[in-house]
């Protein structure tokens, strides 16, 4: 049955051949579709020859129509590609009629795929870069989103297809606004898929982001707002309904609003640290060291919180935490010890500022430093790429990387900003403003927002999140005596986090090291300079080969042949754990670059650090698997981490 074949015919295959000095080929094979393979053979005299390659359907993400190139005669005037795992196909139909029945046939074999790709590239990769956004890697993620994608997935985990779009939707126009979680929030949801706005009342949907859900009156189109502020009708089969606070499937309406309006009152007080974990909170109370220092934080009961204070007993020479967690009564009233109750946790905790009533201390010192971020409903980052440099003011220098000196600075006089002064010839401009503007897009809590640039001048400001206790390498080296192994374990579980969203949305890495990691105010970890190395200029990233590329950190498939994927990224991030439980040793210590690949390559791996457990060493060397497909995804290695990580938790 496998075998039966779905669609065969004569068509028009471009080259493969990878070297740049091969000329490029147009070659008529004969194409074979089954269940399991799509095939393609030598064809002379009106016979089917040998076999010249095959591909399995399971493998395939993509199959889309390419434009045409510059003066492409007639035979090449219906063109397509197919994408797959480790590869890139491009074929020519005789006519539109063909093209369309291909498309169509292997549309219907690829759907239950587990791996389509959201966006692909709409111009050929010729000379070493894709026509269309001129990157110059094969596998780099897409630039256009794939809209036949959002049907396929849409019609997998719904069972419904999208729905007609209503005649309201295509004459109205929904403007921006402000985001500010209200009453008129009913429920917050995740895009199942990625959804492309069809009618001017619509917005775009991008799959896993989150969106406020202010309207369901029609089952089909529910009205959402991004987290930018933009707010449109999308189609209820592609999103998902989340909780407002945990983000776990919703119940009751009034119950979530209560638990939002309680989690915005909060917020905004220096005692309350959000959704870390109990390790992280002993670790930066420990940090402080000072009786009484404390912290609020979410419980890993949905709802719920926890008062986490450090005490200078006397049983402990380096102090203890105590973990009280916040009790309800049934007429929601708060309190930790019962003969206390408050209408609010902010008055709960303002009385046992001044009344240990119970605790073995009163909560003296509030434990996180104040640091005025860039909310997440302000306009910089929302879309607006070119910033005024005389909003811009530079305060002090914190530090100086590969692209210049790196200062804090105020934003609107109001907020704290990270501002990289590029230096002239530290990096390739032009190419990186370009791809920049995609950087900033990429928005999760575990990577360092890119807000803008100032580029009318030199030197050139990126303008990015400020990180108060700055870069992972030289925090691990300066305190490693007093991190506890969990919070080193914590480390490496946002470093996946953040990878397990770009590995999502296709984007490479490239870099991922402790050097280009960075430690919030509440010692998270996020990921910073994801996708730069291909525009510095130092002598850092130059391997004997000429190619730019850290060498300690790199894949054997990298410093070999130039081949970056997402599983070149695993490698790194095997090596990053590395560093992290070795406190910040330099990899391989002993070798230089040339050694390192020599090395590498007969089989050496680096050794099993002393705070490393057995289990953690053994995913950590998994991560080194010579063959890139023998190694974990990010979302199979963040699953690992999160089960480790409830364990911990309070």
């Amino acid at each position: 049955m496998e075998k039966k074949t779905i669609l065969e015919e004569i068509l028009l295959k471009k080259s493969q051949q990878k070297k740049k000095i091969s000329p490029v080929n147009y070659k008529k094979r004969l194409f074979v579709l089954t269940k399991a393979n799509l095939s393609y053979y030598e064809y002379d005299k009106g016979k089917k020859g040998n076999k010249k390659g095959s591909i399995e359907i399971e493998k395939i993400r993509c199959v889309e129509t390419v434009n045409l190139e510059e003066s492409a005669p007639p035979a090449r005037q219906y063109p397509f590609q197919i994408v797959y795992k480790g590869g890139l196909l491009y074929v020519y139909a005789a006519d539109e009629e063909s093209r369309e029945r291909w498309l169509t046939a292997l549309h219907r074999e690829i759907k239950d795929n587990s791996e389509l790709l959201n966006k692909y590239h709409k111009g050929f990769f010729i000379n070493g870069k894709f026509l269309c956004c001129k990157q110059t890697c094969k596998a780099a993620p897409g630039c256009t989103i794939w809209e036949k994608c959002v049907t396929l997935c849409c019609t997998i985990r719904t069972v419904k297809p999208l729905p007609p779009v209503p005649q309201m939707l295509q004459k109205c126009r929904i403007l921006p606004q402000v985001l500010s979680p209200d009453k008129s929030v009913l429920n917050t949801a995740a895009a199942q898929c990625s959804y492309e706005p069809k009618g001017n009342s619509a917005i775009q949907l991008v799959r896993s982001n989150k969106y406020y859900v202010l309207q369901e009156g029609d089952s089909d189109w529910w009205k959402v707002r991004d987290l930018e502020g933009s707010e449109g009708f999308v189609p209820s089969t592609s999103l998902r309904k989340l909780s407002l606070n945990d983000e776990e499937p919703r119940e009751n309406s009034s119950v979530s609003e209560q638990i939002l309006a309680e989690k915005q009152s909060i917020a905004k007080h220096d005692w309350y640290a959000g959704d870390i974990s109990r390790t992280q909170s002993e670790q930066l109370l420990h940090q402080k060291r000072k009786e009484g220092a404390f912290m609020v934080r979410k419980s890993s009961q949905a709802g719920m919180y926890v008062v986490s204070v450090f005490s200078k007993v006397p049983e402990s020479k380096k102090g203890t935490v105590r973990h009280h967690l916040v009790h309800k009564t049934p007429d929601n009233k708060y309190y930790l010890t019962e003969n206390h109750c408050f209408e609010s946790i902010p008055k709960l905790i303002h009385y046992h500022q001044h009344n240990s009533a119970g605790m073995v201390t009163r909560l003296r010192h509030a434990s996180l430093a104040q640091v005025d971020k860039v909310p997440a409903t302000a306009s910089l980052g929302n879309g607006i790429w070119e910033l005024k440099r005389e909003e811009i003011v530079l305060l002090r220098e914190l530090g100086s990387g590969q692209f210049g000196v790196v200062h804090l600075g105020k934003w609107k006089g109001q907020y704290d900003v990270a501002i990289k002064m590029v230096k002239e010839g530290a990096m390739l401009e032009d190419e990186f403003i370009e791809e920049a503007q995609t950087m900033m897009k990429l928005n999760h809590p575990k990577l360092v927002r890119l807000y803008g640039v100032c580029s009318k001048s030199y030197p050139i400001y990126l303008v990015m999140e400020y990180m108060p206790n700055g870069c992972l390498l030289s925090y691990l080296r300066s305190h490693g005596k007093e991190l506890q192994p969990l919070w080193l374990l914590e480390i490496c579980y946002d470093v996946c986090d953040a990878m397990t969203f770009l590995e999502s949305c296709e984007f490479i890495h490239r870099d991922l090291a402790a050097r280009n990691c960075l430690v919030d105010s509440n010692l998270t970890v996020k990921v910073s300079d994801f996708g730069m190395t291909r525009y510095v200029l130092d002598d850092l990233y130059v391997s004997s080969l000429g190619t730019k590329f850290p060498v300690k950190w790199s894949a054997p498939e990298v410093f070999h042949y130039t081949k970056f994927s997402s599983k070149s990224d695993v490698w790194a991030f095997g090596i990053l754990m590395w560093e992290v439980f070795t406190l910040g040793k330099q990899p391989y210590e002993l070798y230089d670059n040339l050694q390192v690949i020599e090395k590498v390559s007969q089989g050496y791996r680096l050794y099993r650090p002393q705070l490393v457990s057995d289990i953690i060493y053994q995913i950590m060397y998994n991560c080194w698997h010579e063959l890139p497909e023998k190694r974990p995804a990010f979302y199979q290695l963040l699953s690992f981490f999160e089960a480790l990580r409830e364990d911990n938790r309070a």
